[in-house]
């Protein structure tokens, strides 16, 4: 063997062990380097804590009320010489006289606007709702209370121009869980337990380890009259809306005589009865054909959102994050629930329907946007079953503020995102969540705008970076340093399973598992936009584009081009009623809808205007004509509408409209009265959602990645210029000297290679909100079966007795 062959070995052998020891050393384990020895000596960075905020009025008009401002509301309406005859929530029964909800009144946008300049602020009242269950005829009625803070001059009237309806049928009235649940699982019987127990392996008897629990379709009613719905059986186990039974009743719940409630139908394997008794009589007597087993009845572990499968190569290391090297980009108020950042500024609110809205958006020192809210979230079932086919989800009555809880820090938002938190009234105790709204600033990982150039002056670009404001369930207001408001909606989380059966469900969904299914529906969100451009004299602008094809005389006959030209041109007009602005976008998306000044213009003569643009998923309602949402949701119709805004229009919806499809609170087309909206204050009412067309992919949860739509609303000439290019966090780039050199470039003074040791994360927590009676006290935390009940309401039922 050659010295040089041995040499070889040697060094192959040094090569491999040295290879083996990195593999076993793992790479969470330190190897020395220059680099790591440069790491210690590097500066600690800022603490993420954003700059205080300065804002140009000192209260925050549309801020939720606070505990102690609930409570001495709910004191005073109890005091015997309001002679409203209360009871408090969580000793009342249907037949009582209960407080359903408090919240800020919105003052009238004039009072608000002469406020911000300037003027005194306009007194602050209260939208209190009662549901008056004690009356002879139970009713529901909302009133005005205020001035505020409580005084001898604060008074009640019951508020009335706010609804197209203004007593709202009882039989509408939100959800009791302690009063109805109990009330109704006197419905199931122990003999109807018995059967279940036989043809399902299950039980349903109000104890702790019972394996079936039910959900509750909607809506209730259609005009009011009468209280029904279907009730859905389904598995007491992790992701319950995945794993119903061939099991529905249709049970009557009107009225408060809780006497008279029953079960009016039953239908167990496409096979209907009367009522429960029928069922049972069949069961008893062998005439019932049986369900035929499912081989996935014993295994629910796949609905569990527990990790499963192998992991995935470098996983184990955590994922990049976002750090803020230099420090927060973005100033806070906190106590009056205002934000700024590289020109935008906003006020934000938070209520008990809908959750988070923005308020005076300006720009520069400009108001864009009076108002930006959510106001309704909508989805329509399709099914070969009682339960999908009766499902018309309207989610303000539910409360989507209500149910919104603390963020998950580091999966929600970033690490360095701030919080702020919200406050909302429930029956049961007002409810303060700490993380309810998330602000945090972002490189897009994109540039804003880019050229490449040879021109000194041509080549360079801008760093896009976006400000977000977002609440869970995933509402993001997305604000870019173009002046571009972007606005998503994100959705995840189980589908309202169905049981699937091969034939009969074919074409209504998607089977995701042996016996469960993810039935067809739509989503769709409307939003409320009280865009102000330049003013508040407003015009609804419509661009489209158009194939024309001219001749022209500079072409020749001969030519072989010929002399005409096929080609686009831009038709501009304006919609001068309010009966033509119920709109969809145009086909292929050519053109667009914008809110326009036609009385003040930019430098170059242009009228000022914000566009709207549909964005990811622009879609609206696909059916139409459903008893379900016959004249309750019409907002749902269209893409977007324009109305002339009004203080009797605050918005499209109520808590009550998905119970009165027949005779809603809020019927959207009567806004729409054939008004003229030029040159006036406007509300564009725009919608986002999917057509959700379930797959496996959708259990155990949908993902944010395809459930998400949203819209955009981009300057159009309402600057001179792209004011982007202000922004300092740019290059450009100069033409080196000589051939072969390198590119000089300008990058305005900001050093984008800054680095310091980033604060470590704090460790990972998650906290339930607080909870305040009555009194304002902070009430006892309940253990997680009772959060269950209050934040599942009617879409997770377990009976008890």
């Amino acid at each position: 063997m050659s010295s040089r062959f041995r040499l070889g070995l040697l060094t192959l052998f040094a090569t491999i062990t040295l290879f083996v020891f990195f593999l076993a050393s793992g790479p969470d384990e330190a190897i020395p380097n220059d680099n790591h020895n440069e790491q210690v000596h590097l500066a600690k960075c800022a603490r993420p804590l954003p700059f205080s905020a300065n804002p140009p009025a000192a209260v925050n008009l549309w801020a939720s009320l606070s505990v102690p401002e609930i409570s001495a509301i709910q004191s005073w309406l109890e005091a015997p010489e309001r002679d409203l005859n209360l009871t408090r929530a969580s000793n009342a029964a249907l037949s009582d006289n209960i407080i359903a909800h408090i919240e800020t009144y919105y003052p009238p946008k004039a009072e608000a606007l002469a406020y911000l300049d300037g003027a005194s602020a306009p007194d602050k009242f209260a939208r209190v709702t009662i549901q008056h269950g004690g009356q002879e005829t139970p009713v529901i009625r909302n009133y005005l209370v205020g001035p505020l803070p409580v005084s001898d001059q604060t008074t009640i009237e019951r508020l009335t121009g706010i609804y197209h309806e203004s007593d709202i049928p009882f039989n509408a009235r939100l959800f009791d869980y302690f009063v109805e649940v109990r009330s109704l699982s006197k419905i199931v019987t122990p003999e109807l337990s018995d059967a279940l127990e036989d043809l399902f392996g299950a039980t349903m008897r109000g104890y702790e380890n019972d394996t079936l629990i039910v959900s509750a379709s909607g809506p209730f009613s259609f005009d009011g009259t009468t209280r029904k719905t279907w009730l859905s059986f389904r598995r007491n186990v992790a992701g319950a809306w995945l794993h119903p039974i061939n099991f529905w009743q249709y049970v009557d719940f009107s009225g408060t005589d809780l006497s008279l409630w029953k079960t009016s139908k039953v239908v167990y394997n496409h096979q209907i009865f009367a009522s429960n008794a029928e069922f049972l009589e069949s069961y008893r007597n062998g005439t019932l054909v049986r369900s035929p087993k499912q081989p996935d009845t014993q295994d629910y572990s796949w609905t569990s959102r527990k990790r499963v499968g192998e992991p995935r190569d470098l996983d184990h290391l955590p994922g990049p994050r976002s750090v803020s090297f230099a420090g927060l980009r973005f100033r806070v108020d906190r106590a009056r629930q205002y934000v700024s950042w590289m020109g935008w500024s906003m006020y934000l609110g938070f209520d008990r329907d809908m959750g988070l809205s923005l308020w005076d958006i300006n720009m520069k020192g400009e108001r864009i946007i009076y108002q930006l809210a959510p106001q309704e979230a909508m989805a329509q079932y399709a099914g070969n079953d009682p339960m999908q086919q009766s499902s018309a989800w309207q989610d303000r009555h539910f409360g989507m503020g209500l149910a919104v809880r603390n963020m998950l820090p580091g999966y929600d938002c970033p690490h360095e995102a701030v919080y702020l938190p919200a406050t909302t009234f429930s029956p049961l105790g007002t409810v303060v969540v700490d993380r309810a709204v998330c602000i945090f600033e972002q490189d897009s990982g994109r540039p804003v705008s880019r050229h490449t150039g040879y021109m000194e002056g041509e080549f360079g670009a801008v760093k896009g970076y976006v400000l977000t404001v977002r609440s869970i369930s995933v509402f993001d207001y997305m604000f870019h340093i173009d002046g571009t408001i972007e606005v998503r909606v994100s959705a995840s989380g189980y589908l309202q399973g169905g049981y699937w059966e091969p034939l009969l469900q074919e074409g209504y969904g998607g089977k995701i598992r042996d016996a469960s299914m993810g039935n067809l529906h739509d989503h769709v969100i409307n939003y409320k936009v009280d865009l102000d451009i330049a003013g508040l004299e407003n015009s609804l602008l419509q661009t489209s584009t158009i194939q024309e094809t001219v001749t022209e005389p500079w072409f020749d006959d001969d030519d072989e081009w010929g002399n005409t030209v096929i080609q686009q041109k831009i038709i501009k007009r304006i919609i001068d009623t309010e009966d033509e602005a119920l709109l969809n976008y145009p086909t292929n998306f050519q053109g667009h809808y914008s809110i326009v000044n036609q009385n003040r213009t930019n430098a170059w003569g242009v009228p000022r205007g914000y566009a709207i643009h549909g964005g990811y998923s622009p879609i609206h309602n696909t059916v139409v004509g459903s008893r379900r949402l016959l004249n309750n949701a019409n907002w749902a119709r269209y893409n977007l509408a324009v109305s002339l805004r009004k203080e009797s229009e605050p918005s499209s919806s109520s808590m009550w409209n998905m119970n009165l499809p027949g005779k809603p609170t809020v019927d959207f087309h009567k806004f729409f009265n054939g008004e003229n909206i030029t040159q006036d204050d406007l509300v564009v009412w725009i919608n986002v959602g999917t057509h959700h067309l379930p797959q496996a992919e959708d259990s155990p949860n949908t993902k944010t990645t395809v459930a998400m739509s949203s819209f955009l609303l981009t300057p159009l000439n309402y600057f001179d210029s792209d004011i982007s290019l202000d922004s300092v966090n740019a290059i450009l780039l100069h033409p080196p000297s000589k051939p072969g050199e390198n590119w000089g470039f300008d990058d305005y003074g900001v050093n984008q290679g800054h680095t310091c040791l980033p604060e470590t994360p704090p460790p990972f927590e998650y906290l339930d909100p607080k909870v305040y009676g009555a009194d304002g006290q902070l009430k006892e935390a309940g253990g997680v079966e009772e959060m269950r009940k209050v934040a599942e309401s009617y879409h997770r039922i377990k009976f008890e007795l």
